[in-house]
């Protein structure tokens, strides 16, 4: 919004210019979102107090969580709320990437809200029906997809949208999907979101491992719509991707604003309406840039974490036997003995090292 207003006017004031660069407007937009997260979040952990909005743990889960009872949960909505006002602000709204970005991602916080909000008023770890909310992420996703897919068509000559793959190592193996991109897109992006959603386990996993990938694929979003090093990188270019690096520093900012109350020990819970909403958010921006593969690299941790539970469901059906002491894996260190503030710090060093490895990949092809 501040761009369409103000850079029109950069020939009367020249110092204006600067909106026109993607990578100001992303520092802004990330400062924005930071600081109304940090401006709002005590008065949004009192109102979730006085709502009694408060964490249900599971009965099964590690003994040391029961202390956690009752902390506040549905603080995902202050991520929301200083992305999407961030965003607004800073990004080029008439970009249509930005707004499939920013419906994506708040839909997902819709079921999530749905999900945390019946969970609050049963009292039970058991909120939305895994059937239902499956099916709604599936539901948002394909229409997600379904707007990609009219884009790559919509104008033969330049569109704003590919519909190829892009391996990674492989610079001219990019097979054209499709249709067949639809459902490809709709298991990225849900699955991006159940992964984040298994993480949010300990205080301040999700977050910060969440802010170190995003970061991650804001330097993806920025490479893919920076012709020249595009071309440099052997990237496909796609013109207007630039503009997600914007809606990346927001939700960056967000986050690093949620991670002060949510670190150990949290004074407050992101819930599903969080969880659900940034890892259909890193899905979407991961769909969008060309760099859906490398998502297993960058997010790691969060398909560690999905793999575990996996795995353990399958060998109990199959054998009888766990795996894991717990799944997600985080909780199995838990039962090892690992501190919380330990197997957290771990994991983000490992998440960082993967977002290292797939920048790597850039130059690699």
């Amino acid at each position: 919004m501040l761009y369409l207003l103000l850079y029109p006017l950069r020939d009367q004031y020249s110092f204006l210019n600067v909106f026109q660069y993607i990578t100001f407007r992303a520092i802004m937009g990330a400062l924005t979102a930071m600081l109304l997260s940090f401006l709002l979040g005590p008065w949004m952990i009192a109102w979730l107090q006085k709502l009694k909005y408060g964490q249900v743990i599971r009965e099964e889960g590690p003994k040391a969580h029961y202390a956690k009872k009752n902390t506040p949960t549905m603080g995902g909505l202050l991520i929301l709320f200083g992305m999407t006002v961030s965003t607004l602000l800073w990004a080029d709204v008439t970009n249509r990437l930005i707004l499939y970005g920013l419906l994506l991602t708040l839909s997902f916080g819709a079921v999530g809200f749905l999900d945390d909000y019946l969970k609050i008023k049963k009292r039970s770890s058991e909120g939305l029906a895994g059937r239902k909310k499956l099916g709604l992420l599936f539901l948002f996703s394909f229409f997600f997809g379904l707007a990609l897919f009219w884009e790559a068509g919509r104008d033969v000559a330049d569109p704003l949208y590919s519909l190829r793959l892009t391996i990674p190592f492989f610079k001219n193996l990019t097979p054209d999907l499709g249709w067949l991109y639809i459902p490809f897109a709709m298991l990225v992006i849900a699955g991006a979101s159940n992964a984040v959603n298994l993480t949010d386990g300990l205080d301040g996993l999700a977050t910060g491992t969440f802010i170190i990938s995003m970061g991650t694929y804001m330097i993806f979003a920025y490479v893919a719509g920076h012709a020249v090093i595009a071309n440099y990188l052997k990237v496909p270019f796609l013109p207007g991707t630039g503009e997600l690096a914007v809606f990346c520093a927001t939700l960056l900012g967000a986050c690093i604003g949620f991670l002060w109350f949510n670190s150990f020990p949290a004074q407050v819970f992101m819930g599903d309406v969080g969880s659900l909403a940034l890892g259909g958010a890193i899905g979407a921006v991961a769909v969008m840039v060309k760099q859906e593969i490398i998502l297993v690299l960058v997010g790691g941790i969060f398909v560690a974490e999905a793999l575990s539970v996996i795995l353990q469901v399958a060998s109990f059906k199959t054998t009888g036997k766990r795996i894991f002491r717990m799944s997600p894996i985080h909780h199995h260190f838990e039962l090892l003995g690992w501190p919380e503030p330990k197997i957290v710090m771990r994991f983000w060093i490992i998440s960082f090292i993967l977002a290292l490895m797939a920048l790597s990949t850039l130059k690699l092809r």
